[in-house]
Order: C-alpha cells, then structure tokens, then sequence
C-alpha cells in the first residue's frame, strides 16, 4: 500500500485505487471499479492478427521495455534509472514517434525501475497524447524518486490502478495477464518479490516479465501455473542476479530464448555467472542489452525474430565477449535469430562481427541441417588414457561445398567440459578437423583441448557443439 500520510492524497487523484485493481476493464472505464477481476490469465492461443513488437532498450544498470501491439496500442514498462531521470528511455520513444504511452507499469517501486516515471509523465501529459493509466503492485518506497512519480500522478490526475495476480490489461488482440504479486503480498512486502509479473500473448507465441521477481515469487508462480509459463521470450529476472532465474523456474519457463537487461560494468556483477551457466547448460541463447545494444523481437504469432543493434555472442558464457554499447546510442537493428516452434535459425548478416557460416544452413534445436558433422571419434586411446591424452579425439568434416568458420564455436560433453574453437577457425569443403584432448600447437587440421584428463568416456557420452550464438548445430550419442 501507499504510505499512510499519502494515501488519502492519491485516493482523491485517482479514484478508487485499493478496490478497482485493474480489473480487466478498460482504464477510465466509469464502471470499472464494480467490475470483478478475472481470475484465469490464461487463454488458448489464437490466430495472430499483425504483429507485435516487444523493446528491451538499452538503459545501462536499469530496465524499460516497450510493447507495440498490432493495432497500435502501446505500452511501457519500467522507466530507467533515476541517475538519468529517464532521459535514454524518453528518447528512444520520441525517436519511434511514441506520442501515447496507453499502459505504464511501474513493476516494483524500486528507484532503478522507476527513475524516468515522472519525466515521462510529465512529457506526455503536457507535449504529446497523454498517459492511459498507471499500473502499480501498491508497495512505497521511501525514496525521493518515488515521491516524485506520485507528485506527477497527482499534478496530471493520471489513473493510477494497484494491480494484482489474476488482473488482465486490455491490450487489443493481444492478451496480456498479470501473474503477480499474488494477494496476500509475498515475503512481508518486499518489493522485488511482489513485482507485478506479466504474460504476453501473441498467437501461438508469448513473452515473460517478471520484473525483479526472486526465489519466491519465482516458486510461487512455478507452484501456481507451472506449464502455464512456458514462454516464447523470457526476462531475465533482476538484471540477471542469482537470486533470480532459478533452475525450477528456468525449467518451467523453457524459454527459447531470454534477454538480460543492466550495465557492461555493473557493480552488482550483472548477470552472474550463475545464472549465465544456468542458460548455457540448457543451450538458451541469450541476449544482453550492455553489447547488444537495444533488442527488439517481432512476433507475427507463429515467430519471432531478434533483432539487435550490434553483434555480439548470445552463448551465454561468451557474452562478456561482446562490445560494450554504451545506453543512448542510436542506430538500426538487424535481424540475428528467428525462433519458430521447429528450433532457431540463424540469420546471415553482412555484420563482420556476426560469428554466422555464410554457408551454413539453417541449424535447429535437434541438430539437422548443417554441413558440420561427426567423422570419427577414438574415446579410448590406446594404452592408458591418462598417459596417451592426443590419442583420444572427435574428428569432424565440413560436408558443404563452401569454407566453414567455425570461430567462437564450443564443443561440449554431457558433464559440461567445454572446448572453445580458436579465432580463425576454418574448415574446407569436404576437409576435416581434429581435436583432441591433450596439449600440443594447433594446426589447420589438428587442435589441442588442452586438458589434463581425459574428456570422452569409453563406455558412451554425448558430442555436443553449438555456435558463438549458443545455437546447437550437432548433438550425438556414441
């Protein structure tokens, strides 16, 4: 709830805050406050109708995503941080022609989350179209931002509804649940586990935002809805901490891909290499605001494509790999990745930095499809394995009819050893490669793990390789 010295202070601005909820029913609906919330947020699929676009923009050590439904309805999530008081978020929207933000949802009421509200409300309430509504899960904080975006609720009488698990947004085609904060408020009323948890549906494909949601709130919703999550794109939660993105939610989710939102340099460490390893071990590719600059996915309800300012890894391990871009920086996007509900494919790009064959075709999530393929593998070395490490390898040829660059690439086994193929990396038509597992000065035909042990078990293990971009392109059992 709102602090009790402002609380009447509100109520008299916006009306029935604490009893309308969102409700379902449509912000400045006169009736809404005796409308009862829906109780299921989910629905089956639907033919998608146009398409919709979903912005993780590039606000450093913060998070602001804008939606665009197909119809043009628009909506806007967190507002950056309050050191910029908004600033790269309001200029990404006037870049876009945003004149109406018809949705603002404050997830939680934490400063980095809510540093732009009152400038954007300001802004368009004064030179542009004006605000819908404003969503909020009803948690204060005793911060001066937040005083600020409550003194700009009431100098503008913008409609301000506290939102629960179980309200829906109206959102055109599109259908928009709120999943969290449940009622009663999770873990005494921290803010980070009541994020008000939102569900997107377009089509047969959906998007998670799960605010700063965290082992709580994530096992309650897993508790809650468990398959129900499953998702399309996922957030990760709380720019990509540890106490977030937990194995069982991760597993629930199964997301295809999942994007991660805070700064190159962040003090926190964000993203954590846990959580990092947590994708990679499910081979989810992942995209991050700090080296791929502002991330845009397009769904037209049967896929989605990513599209990023700049090239960069998005195996999650490798993306600390990638050049830093800096929030604020202007430039067009370029399509990376499709996500289809046969596997992913990689786009081909002009963008040197891109780590995509311009040979390969189109590599999916069971491995088929590509030119990269298993030509031998010697597990047991003769003699003993330990004393005789170059004896045991895994052989590979390129079977296309063009080079292949395989930069950046991994080769993994089923008990996560992982090799990293060497800048500069590239395979002939119909020629071959080896690596093998112990120390030795590579060459064009035979490279060296480096390995002090053995890798590849005798009696059976799994030859696992995927792209700079976590893409799977080979995946098989011996």
């Amino acid at each position: 709830m709102f602090p009790s010295g402002r609380r009447a202070h509100i109520l008299v601005v916006v009306g029935l805050i604490f009893l309308a909820g969102c409700s379902g029913a449509v912000p400045g609906d006169p009736t809404a406050s005796d409308t009862e919330p829906e109780t299921s947020p989910t629905v089956e699929p639907q033919p998608a109708n146009g398409t919709l676009e979903v912005h993780y923009i590039n606000v450093g050590q913060s998070v602001s995503t804008l939606i665009i439904g197909p119809d043009g309805d628009t909506m806007l999530v967190d507002t950056g941080h309050y050191n910029d008081d908004g600033e790269y978020v309001l200029e990404y929207l006037q870049a876009r022609d945003i004149t109406r933000i018809d949705h603002l949802v404050t997830s939680h009421n934490d400063a980095d989350h809510i540093g732009g509200n009152a400038a954007i409300i300001e802004y368009f309430e004064t030179e542009a179209d004006g605000i819908g509504a404003i969503y909020d899960p009803g948690i204060a904080a005793s911060t001066q931002t937040y005083e600020e975006y409550l003194d700009a609720v009431e100098t503008h009488d913008v409609t301000l509804y506290e939102t629960r698990e179980g309200d829906t947004i109206d959102f055109g085609t599109t259908d928009i649940a709120v999943l969290g904060p449940p009622d009663p408020y999770l873990e005494n009323r921290a803010r980070n586990e009541n994020s008000i948890v939102l569900n997107i549906t377009h089509g047969e494909t959906s998007f998670l935002l799960s605010g700063d949601a965290e082992d709580d709130q994530e096992a309650y919703l897993v508790d809650t809805y468990g398959n129900q999550l499953e998702s399309t794109v996922l957030k990760a939660g709380h720019h990509g901490s540890s106490s977030s993105s937990s194995e069982p939610f991760v597993d629930t989710v199964a997301p295809q891909t999942v994007v991660i939102s805070s700064a190159y340099d962040s003090q926190y460490g964000h993203p954590t290499e846990t959580v990092l390893q947590r994708f990679a071990d499910r081979s989810i590719p992942a995209f991050w605001t700090a080296t791929h600059g502002n991330t845009i996915f397009v769904s037209n309800g049967t896929a989605v494509s990513a599209q990023t300012q700049q090239a960069a890894p998005t195996a999650p391990t490798a993306l600390r790999e990638g050049s830093a871009i800096p929030p604020g920086t202007t430039g067009e996007v370029t399509e990376r990745l499709l996500f289809t509900s046969s596997g992913t494919t990689t786009v081909d790009t002009d963008d040197t930095e891109s780590s995509d064959s311009s040979d390969e075709e189109t590599t999916t999530a069971d491995g088929s499809a590509t030119n990269f393929e298993i030509a031998d593998i010697n597990a047991d070395a003769e003699g003993d394995d330990r004393e005789n490490l170059n004896d045991e390898y895994v052989t590979f040829e390129n079977t296309g009819e063009q080079p292949l660059d395989i930069s950046g690439w991994t080769l993994e086994d089923a008990a996560d050893h992982s090799y990293r193929f060497p800048e500069g990396t590239t395979v002939d038509p119909q020629a071959t490669i080896t690596v093998r597992t112990g120390s030795g000065t590579n060459t064009d035909t035979d490279l060296y793990w480096g390995s002090g042990s053995p890798i590849w078990n005798n009696g059976g293990d799994t030859v696992i390789v995927q792209t700079a971009d976590g893409t799977t392109v080979l995946e098989e059992t011996y």
